[in-house]
């Protein structure tokens, strides 16, 4: 089973919230937001596998690598503790994965939070995919991680969120890495269903205005799916959660509090 980590709320009764990080990083990239949300809601932080303090799957056929895969895996984990309903806040490659999660499963989720979301692969992204990929095998994956952070995090202000998305790849093996870059095959025509079909879920965006790569299909997104909603931060990258966890946090919760959800 992955590894997590709960923080119960003293509130009775109190809802969850499921919150799964993106390729590369693990459930630590929440710490700002563990304190604020376990005051209101009860917390199920996730490592996905090989990531954090779960364990790698070098062990598990490669082709059982797939987004619906490691789907698989998160239920395990919510089907342990007994948890019927939550909502999911996602970062990263993280909000593909509770796309997934809300395909499989819609009586699972109660609202989704996309931070930094991923809709589309640009020019530059799929030229960076196919970078990666050609040079995954040969180059020390780390090279690769720290080039793909400082385009993808590429100002001054992006910093603090750049070293921390490196600081937790190097938890990752090789050959680890390679499998997960390996689901990239996927990634392009999941995301165009996925721009597509609207979640019949309650649907926030939190996006970095300065998120270049990815910002631009996010608010054509929003624009087109009723249930979605969008909130841009001045003055930020990818990583909204760590880079302006004050304004992500509040956000957030304002969403969660609405009377819909």
């Amino acid at each position: 089973m992955l590894h997590y980590k709960v923080h119960n709320s003293k509130k009775p009764n109190a809802q969850w919230i499921t919150f799964v990080h993106g390729a590369g990083g693990s459930s630590a990239i929440w710490f700002r937001q563990i304190r604020y949300f376990s005051r209101h809601f009860n917390l199920l932080l996730i490592d996905l596998r090989g990531h954090g303090k779960s364990k790698g799957s070098l062990d598990i056929p490669s082709n059982n690598y797939t987004f619906a895969a490691i789907a698989e895996e998160i239920f395990e984990v919510i089907d342990h503790l007994k948890i019927t309903a939550s909502h999911f806040a996602g970062i990263s490659l993280g909000t593909l994965l509770i796309r997934e999660i809300a395909n499989k499963k819609p009586e699972l989720v109660r609202s989704v939070i996309m931070g930094g979301a991923v809709l589309h692969l640009n020019f530059r992204s799929r030229m960076l995919m196919r970078i990666g990929n050609t040079l995954k095998s040969v180059m020390p994956y780390m090279w690769i991680y720290k080039v793909f952070a400082l385009i993808i995090l590429p100002k001054r202000n992006h910093k603090e969120s750049r070293l921390i998305f490196v600081r937790e790849a190097k938890k990752l093996y090789q050959k680890e890495f390679v499998r997960w870059f390996k689901l990239t095959s996927e990634i392009i025509p999941k995301l165009k269903i996925f721009r597509q079909l609207p979640l019949n879920v309650p649907t926030l965006y939190i996006m970095g205005a300065e998120d270049y790569l990815f910002l631009p299909a996010v608010e054509q997104v929003a624009k087109q799916h009723a249930s979605a909603g969008l909130f841009v931060i001045p003055k930020c990258g990818h990583l909204v959660n760590i880079e302006q966890p004050e304004v992500f946090n509040k956000t957030m919760l304002q969403f969660l509090q609405q009377p819909a959800i």
